[in-house]
């Protein structure tokens, strides 16, 4: 088959306007369902449609990209593959997730305000597009023209072993979780089973190494010399679809959205504040870890070495001084009751009885 040249031999702006396109067709569902009926199924109905759309344009730009390059080595197969296998798990466990349990918060500050409910959409254009990256450019003309290293180079095996190790994580933990929500009746129970008792985000983890897995196998050939010139820059600045990933997950809609707010909703709500509280302190905010050696570590490495920055901690002075405030007026209420009856009770017992 002849390779097809699409716009630019890169084929970024193609896939830019289909993921444009694509994301576009869906944000027009979603919003429709959302003016006809203002229901909790229409807005079920609104996540599942963003979550199919996201996933399933992973697979769209893999399945083009690969079969406009007329060149299907092993590397192309695998990456392709690989990228199709993510989009269509985490769409499929998301959509499955909403079906299930019928809600999600994530759009309730925006089913109502146009620009905000579009601001998601585009910006999951940009998520698609940069994280497909590795793989547009590895099936382009523009990479394919040069010969290509035999699959199963060092690199290739190390990113193959990263992205089963992700995908593991990522699809192990999703299920713990969501067993655990189900099957917990305890609304104040920690979810500290599994990978979850080693690292208190064990499905974002392994959505980045499967990220750096694939882009590590995409590389390969300019790494070993066959492909030069731009292309081979090309190949390398594809790292910026790893590197937003983990951005992404670690300064905008990951981890500032999960850590500081979980822990103050819990705090000021009291579901089990203390029993959330020794969780953070034993388990790694990201990287997975044993709790019995990550809990006596010295603040210094936690902030630094595994990543636990103070954007994300939750000090109820600092962050909820007046439900501390209420708490510690609480607790001193308690104590001097507590002292009060010791005080009677011993007085009762020195009472010369008659």
């Amino acid at each position: 088959m002849a390779e097809v040249h699409a716009l630019d031999d890169y084929y970024l702006a193609i896939t830019l306007l289909i993921t444009i396109g694509y994301q576009l067709f869906f944000f027009s569902i979603a919003f429709a369902l959302k003016f006809d009926k203002l229901t909790v199924v229409a807005s079920s109905d609104m996540v599942a449609t963003a979550d199919f759309a996201g996933g399933t344009n992973f697979v769209v730009l893999a399945i083009i990209t690969l079969a406009f390059s007329g060149h299907h080595n092993a590397r192309q197969i695998v990456v392709s593959i690989f990228m199709m296998l993510w989009g269509l798990r985490l769409s499929g466990f998301l959509l499955f997730r909403i079906i299930k349990t019928g809600k999600d918060d994530r759009f309730d500050d925006k089913r109502d305000n146009f620009f905000k409910f579009l601001g998601f959409w585009v910006f999951q254009m940009f998520w698609v597009w940069i994280c497909s990256l590795p793989v547009t450019v590895l099936n382009s003309p523009n990479v394919t023209q040069y010969d290509q290293p035999d699959f199963g180079t060092g690199r290739d095996i190390a990113g193959v072993i990263l992205y089963a190790i992700g995908l593991v994580m990522e699809s192990v933990s999703d299920i713990q979780k969501y067993r655990f929500k189900v099957h917990q009746s305890d609304k104040g129970a920690v979810c500290n089973v599994g990978f979850f008792s080693w690292t208190r985000h064990p499905n974002y983890f392994g959505e980045i190494i499967i990220q750096f897995g694939m882009f590590m196998i995409a590389v390969s050939p300019a790494a070993y010399g066959y492909v030069t010139g731009q292309a081979f820059n090309a190949l390398y600045a594809t790292i910026i679809g790893p590197f937003f990933l983990t951005a992404l997950l670690m300064f905008l809609s990951g981890l500032p959205l999960q850590e500081r707010p979980g822990a103050k909703k819990r705090y000021e709500s009291g579901n089990n504040w203390e029993g959330y509280a020794r969780w953070l302190h034993r388990t790694s905010i990201l990287i997975p870890f044993p709790p019995q050696l990550y809990a006596p570590m010295p603040t210094f490495l936690k902030r630094t070495l595994f990543l636990e920055f103070p954007i994300y901690v939750f000090d109820p002075a600092k962050h909820s001084p007046d439900k501390k405030a209420q708490r510690d007026a609480e607790e001193g209420t308690r104590n001097n009751s507590d002292r009060r009856s010791g005080d009677a009770l011993v007085n009762d017992e020195q009472t010369p009885q008659h």
